[in-house]
């Protein structure tokens, strides 16, 4: 969906679907709220005090406390509460309100007339009145000085729930029957508990909800497109500059570097593109020097063959055995040149096959060191081997030996006569380390990075002893192929050199297991 966007209508888009969406939680939030409230009783006690004030409830009190012209005989008492018994159920029919009469007294309210007929007369009824409502001010100036308001709420035998309101004064004594001559008399009007309907709540909700939210909706969207532009922005930016950079590279402007800023993942990004960059200018840098390295040692041997070859032809060499040797010489290194080539090519690609056994790299180290040491002492050269038996490792024995001969070869050859080359052996980090140290010409600072380059070699100058430059490339490629690792360290010219291998031992690893496992018990 927003796979083709522009970054910025994603985001705007984004923060708009979390409005609605937050803005449609709170609204059924509200709403749920709105309808499990119950409905306020105020309406219907303002219409209670309407009703009261159309039925007379003044001129009923009146009568109730006071008639004029009737005796106080049971009689006439009686036909008194039917007439107004008889006004009551009229009112009540045509207001469509529940009328009931009752009085008070000693806390006991008991019904004298109800117009549904549930309450019998002297039926007791629980009226709670509700102490928040304030009376009626128009009705209360309608009423007599010993009349009061009360509404509430009463429920009846079957759990209905009803609204009422009522008016109450003192006196009974011309109409109650003779036990109740000092009770409050009590007229009541009600209705059910109105429900609260969906019409009801969503009127409220739109009168009393709707208009903040719509205003919550705008400040929201303002503010989308605020932080859209703005992130967008931080965001873009770098990108831009990264692609930018990415068309540069692509271009062959190698140089090319980004600004690494903007939120973290795109730090990181940026930093992992200029490390890209680096390593393409420095293959680029290799590959130019190969190039060079390759036509130069190629056309100096091919250079000397075709001349020799030449003057043997010609008749004019003073020593055709010589120059014959010379041709044979270079003929042979253009052959390990080419070997050495496919060899690490091979390497690098992964398709080397290697014969892996358990080896003692002390026995491989002490074999090559005898070999060469004729050659260090035509050299008068020290050369000391302070080796032993070794925990095994898994290796090839033959390309462990030629790893070992050109490290010790090289010390030998770029050590002056009278120094001193050390090839030892030890246990180190779960794995044995093979160090190759000498007292020769050393390797200046800004070489030491690049002496395991494929034809860069640290001798400039050029020679029939000078090798293929290939030596320390395959050196590094055959000790990454058994898991280890190769460093080499010098202080610089004439301070001597070291090279120092680590390869893993996996019976090395299991003894130490054992002993910490053994010193753990």
């Amino acid at each position: 969906m927003f796979g083709r966007m522009r970054l910025r209508t994603q985001l705007l888009a984004t923060y708009i679907l979390l409005l609605i969406i937050s803005l449609s939680v709170i609204s059924v939030a509200a709403l749920v709220l709105v309808g499990v409230r119950p409905a306020p009783n105020e309406s219907s006690y303002n219409r209670f005090a309407s009703i009261m004030q159309g039925l007379g409830v003044r001129n009923f009190l009146s009568g109730v406390t006071s008639t004029p012209g009737v005796g106080n005989g049971n009689g006439n008492r009686e036909a008194r509460m039917q007439e107004m018994v008889e006004q009551m159920g009229r009112y009540a029919e045509y207001s469509d309100v529940r009328v009931m009469w009752a009085y008070s007294r000693s806390g006991e309210t008991l019904v004298l007339y109800d117009s549904m007929g549930v309450y019998e007369t002297g039926d007791s009824i629980v009226l709670h009145v509700d102490k928040d409502y304030v009376e009626d001010r128009e009705l209360q100036s309608y009423l007599t000085r010993n009349a009061r308001q009360y509404y509430g709420d009463f429920q009846d035998p079957d759990g209905t729930e009803w609204l009422y309101g009522g008016v109450a004064a003192l006196g009974l004594q011309r109409l109650a029957p003779a036990r109740y001559s000092e009770a409050a008399s009590i007229m009541l009007v009600a209705e059910p508990r109105p429900t609260v309907t969906l019409q009801t709540v969503l009127g409220e909700f739109s009168r009393a909800l709707l208009p903040p939210l719509l205003q919550a909706a705008l400040v929201g969207l303002i503010v989308s497109v605020v932080l859209a532009l703005l992130v967008s922005r931080g965001i873009a930016r770098p990108l831009q500059s990264l692609a930018k950079a990415a068309d540069e590279v692509a271009r062959n402007k190698i140089h090319e570097q980004v600004p690494e800023s903007g939120p973290r993942e795109i730090r990181a990004v940026a930093k992992s593109f200029n490390q890209m960059s680096a390593e393409v200018r420095a293959s680029q840098e290799a590959q130019r020097d190969f190039l060079a390295n390759v036509s130069h040692d190629l056309k100096t041997p091919l250079t000397s063959i075709q001349g020799y070859s030449q003057s043997i032809m010609d008749g004019v060499a003073k020593d055709p055995a010589a120059a014959a040797q010379i041709i044979y010489d270079e003929a042979g290194r253009l052959n390990r040149m080419v070997v050495e080539l496919t060899d690490l090519a091979r390497m690098q690609a992964g398709r080397l096959s290697m014969k892996m056994n358990a080896l003692d790299v002390g026995e491989i180290a002490a074999a090559v060191g005898q070999r060469l040491s004729v050659v260090a002492r035509k050299k008068n050269i020290d050369l000391q081997v302070e080796t032993g038996p070794m925990p095994h490792i898994a290796g090839d024995g033959d390309r462990l030996a030629q790893v070992f001969t050109n490290l010790l070869s090289n010390a030998i050859k770029f050590t002056p006569e009278g120094g001193t080359v050390v090839l030892k052996t030890r246990t180190r980090n779960d794995g044995v380390e093979i160090i190759v140290q000498d007292s020769g010409i050393g390797i200046a600072t800004e070489d030491l990075n690049r002496v395991f380059e494929r034809f860069y070699q640290v001798d400039k100058a050029r020679g029939p002893k000078r090798g293929t430059g290939l030596g320390l490339a395959i050196v590094r490629e055959i000790v990454q192929a058994h898991g280890g690792t190769i460093s080499v360290s010098s202080d610089g010219p004439n301070q001597g050199t070291t090279f120092t291998i680590w390869l893993p031992s996996p019976q090395l690893s299991t003894l130490l297991a054992r002993r910490d496992l053994m010193g753990d018990s």
